[in-house]
């Protein structure tokens, strides 16, 4: 019988089998940023030890820099204390840094890819909820708790409990306007907010197959949102193609010998799966969410749901909370939901070709009066590529302010939050409340493009009716 690319990761890392009947995990990437890691190299020095594989660590900074200016010390206190205490921990320990000054710089799950720090068949660490995105790769990523990013400091492994493995295949074409973002969000609707619980996600089919690197990052990045522990997508000549002569890709006879093994990760075929969903591509139509939990989510096309309509007594009660909290009254169109912010960035949407796409739409139109909206470049070299090819000139010459990289207002920890009750159309991951910085904000997220439609309405839009879109190609 064959066997899954997660069984085959998960077998080849594991180092033993621990009393309470986890897995000891090698882990090979320990990837770290500035929140989650000063408490563990702290425990580190109280009890003696030293980062075991100091080459396997690499670190960055990006949920506390602000992305108006990064120049030091900054405005707030606290986030000049927790970059200079990294500064401090890479230096002591010896770990690879991406500093501010180092032109590499940016969000931790954009920064893994385009240094060829991630790679197929490996296993992946980081004291981040979105460490899945590196799954793209054919990686199994997961995001850890502060404890255990002590613990793969100091020991370069982890406990964990063995996953199921559920395959969701997307086949057939995308329509005009549909998006990777799309996909995503239309999943985790289907299957829920907690869905995945006990799983790891396989994502495949043609959609899938026929998505970019970045674009399967994007759909890897919210498998957390749909309670899965990692989610990936096997690698292909796509996967292979995009790591070639970067940084930390291998180099020369290596370079032939690691695709070789690569290729041997890949899900069999006659692998068996826990479980099976299959999604026609023409059934995912632009979606947004409303509530305040990703699967509470509508096509734009439809109504705000009604607590009536639940299908239970939990369902109607966190139904009639978001609602009161989001300000939507059920039963009206979410199209035409007037806003206050647009953001388009994050390690979901912040990549070079989400910059591309939304400008083509947007050059030569502005933003609407009272909106305020940024794109935040989800590293320096994103940044460098999308100004080179004049990217960012489009988007200040409608109306966006163009930011340095960082996570920004994904989760507003840094300047970037929102203001008492307003509402933002965003590109990120989460809408849980307060996420985006105040406790009354309200976040609406969808793809990029879609974020663009309503910065230029004012309102949630349908990016298809404003830009015409009916003979674009979906994929």
């Amino acid at each position: 019988m064959g066997k899954t690319l997660f069984e085959k990761v998960w077998e080849s890392h594991a180092v033993g089998t621990l009393d309470n009947g986890q897995t000891q995990l090698l882990i090979d990437t320990h990837l770290i940023h500035e929140v989650t890691s000063p408490q563990a190299f702290g425990m580190l020095r109280d009890l003696g030890l030293k980062v075991a594989y100091p080459d396997r660590t690499f670190a960055t900074v990006d949920h506390i820099v602000p992305t108006d200016s990064q120049v030091s010390p900054f405005a707030d206190p606290l986030a000049e204390e927790m970059i200079q205490e990294l500064n401090r921990n890479v230096k002591e320990f010896g770990v690879t840094y991406f500093s501010l000054s180092s032109g590499k710089q940016g969000i931790v799950h954009v920064v893994g890819p385009e240094q060829g720090i991630t790679q197929p068949g490996t296993t992946i660490a980081c004291g981040d909820s979105h460490t899945a995105t590196h799954g793209a790769f054919g990686a199994i990523a997961f995001g850890i708790g502060t404890t255990q990013v002590r613990d793969v400091l100091a020991t370069q492994t982890m406990a964990l409990s063995e996953m199921k493995v559920r395959r969701i295949n997307v086949e057939g074409k995308l329509r005009a306007g549909v998006y990777a973002k799309d996909v995503i969000l239309h999943i985790i609707r289907l299957l829920g907010a907690g869905g995945g619980k006990g799983y790891a996600y396989e994502y495949g089919g043609n959609v899938m197959d026929g998505f970019s690197m970045e674009e399967r990052m994007t759909v890897c990045n919210m498998s957390i949102e749909g309670g899965a522990r990692c989610g990936y997508v096997n690698p292909d000549e796509k996967t292979f193609e995009y790591l070639k002569g970067r940084n930390f890709s291998p180099k020369g006879a290596e370079w032939d010998a690691a695709v070789e093994k690569w290729r041997g990760f890949a899900t069999d075929a006659d692998a068996v799966y826990d479980d099976v969903v299959n999604i026609r591509a023409e059934d995912i139509p632009p979606t947004v969410t409303w509530g305040v939990s990703p699967d509470q989510a509508i096509s734009v096309e439809e109504m705000v749901p009604s607590p009536a309509d639940a299908k239970s007594a939990s369902q109607r009660e966190s139904t009639e909370e978001a609602l009161a909290y989001m300000k939507l009254e059920a039963g009206a169109p979410i199209k035409g939901t007037k806003i206050d912010v647009a953001f388009i960035g994050s390690c979901t949407n912040g990549r070079l070709s989400d910059f591309r796409e939304v400008a083509k739409f947007i050059k030569g139109k502005k933003v609407a009066a009272g909106v305020k909206a940024i794109a935040v470049p989800g590293s320096q070299i994103v940044a460098v590529m999308a100004e080179k090819e004049g990217l960012d000139k489009v988007f200040s010459e409608a109306g966006f302010e163009w930011r340095a990289a960082g996570c920004s207002m994904c989760l507003a920890m840094n300047p970037d939050k929102l203001i008492g009750d307003q509402l933002c159309a965003s590109s990120s991951n989460r809408n849980f409340k307060g996420r985006q910085g105040s406790p009354t904000g309200r976040t609406i997220l969808m793809s990029p493009v879609m974020v663009a439609a309503a910065a230029l309405t004012g309102v949630v839009a349908d990016a298809r009716e404003l830009f015409h879109m009916e003979e674009a190609v979906g994929v």
